[in-house]
């Protein structure tokens, strides 16, 4: 039986305010061809099937399409909920979608009911462990008084091996959840609510393989404990990765076989670093024109319409930022207004923000600053309000 481990889709997820829909689409596609072309009967996604509990109807038809042309390219389909999933909504519809090939395991009651599909060497049982936050689910696992997630892991790997041994045979299981020793990219949502997040890859112990899902990168937590990451990078920080599947193999007696299948790059992510003029005239940016683009300025002075006319060179440009080159770093705000009169805190917040101002400015900042004193009625006058001609620049 060849397994395909796929996971972390957020269908319906923005990217710096961008839809990613479109992205999101072509990735999905991908794995359905990916599907055809490698003879893959299953498809296992441990959760984080969408971004949001309550996802939008677009969100709804990308995803379906997607699971549409898994299934038309010739693979059964196990999924879990993930910790942005809604349990119910996910698995609304369940026995009946079970029906056409899709199997969604969305209950703590469904620990220990896997999914059996056969092949020529006898049945294999899926498991799924969807996300389990501890306050919600210790009651119905039996475990009151658990608090953290390795408790509530091991109360429902019980389960499954209690299942699993009276059934023998080979065994996969699905859960989403944060294994220590994997890695995360900074796009992912913290599943802890009091307590500690992550578990002991020995939990999984006796399995054959683990799909794992909640980190976006791909990576080998143990030989059998994998984490297949995102289709598409939702950070910055994912950049330099490459995003991929496992493809795995089971023989008679087991795992024999685990190969990654890097997927094609939807669109690439840049960081680019200068001034505005020097990004939108040096060549060297030239291949970034059609990355996603996030942008560092270090003009002297703040950019007019930096967004707009970056997006002339880099239409796919979704993040700009503007660090002044002299501006003070390791500064705490207690520190750099400490002793500072108001007018001295405005002036220099106008020059973080945009440019020193200039003496006709400063001199509106200080009347403005007399006004409210006298609106206020209740306090001194700022001190310092008076400030010499050489102390405000020209």
């Amino acid at each position: 039986m060849r397994i395909l481990h796929t996971s972390d889709w957020h269908i319906g997820r923005t990217f710096h305010g961008v839809d990613l829909l479109g992205d999101q689409a072509r990735a999905l596609t991908a794995i359905a061809e990916l599907v055809a072309e490698r003879d893959v009967d299953v498809v296992v996604v441990p959760g984080d099937v969408y971004d949001r509990s309550i996802p939008s109807s677009d969100a709804v038809a990308v995803c379906n399409a997607g699971l549409e042309a898994i299934r038309d390219a010739g693979a059964i389909i196990v999924a879990t909920s993930g910790n942005h999933d809604s349990p119910v909504r996910l698995g609304a519809g369940a026995a009946f979608a079970a029906k056409g090939g899709l199997h969604l395991i969305t209950k703590v009651s469904e620990l220990d009911r896997p999914v059996i599909l056969d092949d020529d060497h006898g049945p294999v049982a899926f498991y799924g462990i969807p996300y389990l936050e501890p306050e919600i689910t210790r009651a119905e696992l039996g475990v009151p008084k658990a608090r953290s997630h390795q408790e509530i892991l091991d109360a429902a790997m019980s389960r499954v091996r209690a299942d699993a041994e009276s059934r023998g045979g080979r065994t996969v299981l699905l859960a989403h959840a944060f294994v220590v020793g994997g890695e995360a990219t900074g796009s992912e949502r913290s599943i802890s609510v009091g307590g500690v997040e992550t578990v002991s890859a020995s939990a999984f112990d006796g399995v054959d393989y683990v799909a794992l899902g909640h980190l976006h990168s791909p990576q080998m937590v143990a030989e059998h404990v994998r984490y297949s990451g995102s289709p598409l990078p939702y950070s910055f920080g994912e950049r330099s990765h490459r995003k991929a599947v496992w493809l795995v193999d089971l023989g008679e007696t087991g795992r024999t076989s685990v190969e990654r299948v890097d997927l094609p790059i939807v669109r690439a992510l840049s960081q680019l670093a200068g001034t505005l003029e020097d990004l939108l005239a040096d060549p060297a940016h030239t291949g970034a024109e059609d990355h996603y683009v996030a942008a560092e300025l270090s003009d002297a002075v703040r950019p007019l319409d930096a967004m707009r006319r970056l997006q002339k060179r880099f239409p796919h440009a979704v993040h700009v930022v503007w660090q002044r080159p002299d501006a003070m770093s390791g500064t705490t705000y207690r520190e750099k207004v400490h002793g500072r009169s108001d007018l001295e805190v405005a002036c220099a917040f106008l020059s973080d923000v945009r440019s020193e101002p200039s003496r006709r400015e400063a001199r509106w900042i200080e009347q403005a600053l007399r006004d409210a004193d006298r609106a206020g009625g209740d306090r001194a006058p700022a001190a310092g309000a008076e400030i010499g001609a050489a102390e405000v620049p020209a």
